[in-house]
């Protein structure tokens, strides 16, 4: 990616460092254990709402962080953090005026270890996630470690498609999508849920391929690779994958964010088209 020596986004904030209160619990792998802390926390984008209502119940020991003030960490990926955030408000606040509508920018909060947010508190193991309850993307920059050592998706690419995933979440906020969702699964039983989820993810990663596709065209973001580490990271995070990888068998009903070729179907998809319209992943009966 051609991110050096591009605008950063101001819209970072930086608690790394900060502290955690003391007695404050945190989800760990406690009574979960490694399966349902992969399938759970290593999934982009799952309703912070449902997980962290799963992780307020685990009984761990209290976990407090004293430290403060700590030297700034990773800043060469803050920085790259700060500028695909920045590109992403480029790219929406353009296809919400041609919609009519204004797009207001999310804060990404980096973190470190755990984090409180208006979705409740949150360990490192619960991954990337948005939260609608305060229009923000939490991010601690460890779980670009993870995606490269557990699930083999490197490169910068991969990296700024886990974060415009998040952000497709706060587009589908913004336009009253996720809100219709929740309503509907609120009417339904749990392989409807699932499936609705489903449907909400893989438009998430067909916004995420939106957003790579009118940066690219309007900037020349991307380089030779960059395309094939997005569609490998989409690939690695299919839920048949992780299962099988997890607990040796797929179970599709339990699905939450669709299969590696789904997932890589829908942003490819955004990808090629570079069309809101592209995404309607509601209106289809083949995802």
């Amino acid at each position: 990616m051609r991110w050096r020596d591009r605008r950063e986004s101001d819209n970072v904030e930086d608690r790394r460092g900060m502290g955690i209160p003391r007695g404050a619990k945190i989800g760990g792998a406690g009574g979960l254990g490694l399966v349902a802390i992969v399938l759970i926390g290593m999934f982009f984008g799952l309703d912070p709402t449902v997980l962290l209502q799963s992780v307020s119940e685990i009984q761990g020991p209290p976990v407090s962080v004293e430290q403060r003030n700590l030297p700034a960490a990773n800043d060469d990926q803050r920085k790259f953090v700060a500028v695909v955030l920045a590109e992403t408000e480029d790219v929406w606040h353009d296809a919400f005026k041609k919609i009519g509508k204004t797009y207001q920018p999310p804060k990404l909060v980096l973190f470190s270890g755990a984090v409180d947010s208006a979705c409740g508190m949150a360990g490192s193991a619960t991954g990337p996630f948005y939260c609608p309850s305060d229009y923000k993307v939490y991010l601690d920059l460890s779980f670009f470690e993870d995606l490269q050592t557990r699930f083999g998706a490197s490169g910068d690419f991969a990296q700024a498609y886990v974060i415009a995933h998040e952000v497709g979440h706060h587009v589908q906020t913004l336009l009253g999508i996720s809100e219709k969702v929740r309503e509907l699964q609120s009417r339904v039983g749990p392989s409807e849920m699932n499936q609705l989820s489903v449907r909400m993810e893989l438009q998430a990663d067909c916004l995420s391929g939106v957003w790579a596709h009118q940066a690219h065209k309007s900037r020349e973001l991307l380089e030779a690779g960059d395309i094939e580490e997005g569609l490998n990271a989409a690939s690695a995070i299919g839920d048949d994958r992780i299962q099988k990888k997890t607990q040796g068998r797929v179970v599709p009903d339990a699905f939450t964010h669709g299969s590696s070729a789904q997932r890589v179907r829908w942003f490819k998809r955004g990808l090629e088209s570079g069309s809101l319209q592209a995404c309607d992943t509601f209106q289809t009966d083949r995802l």
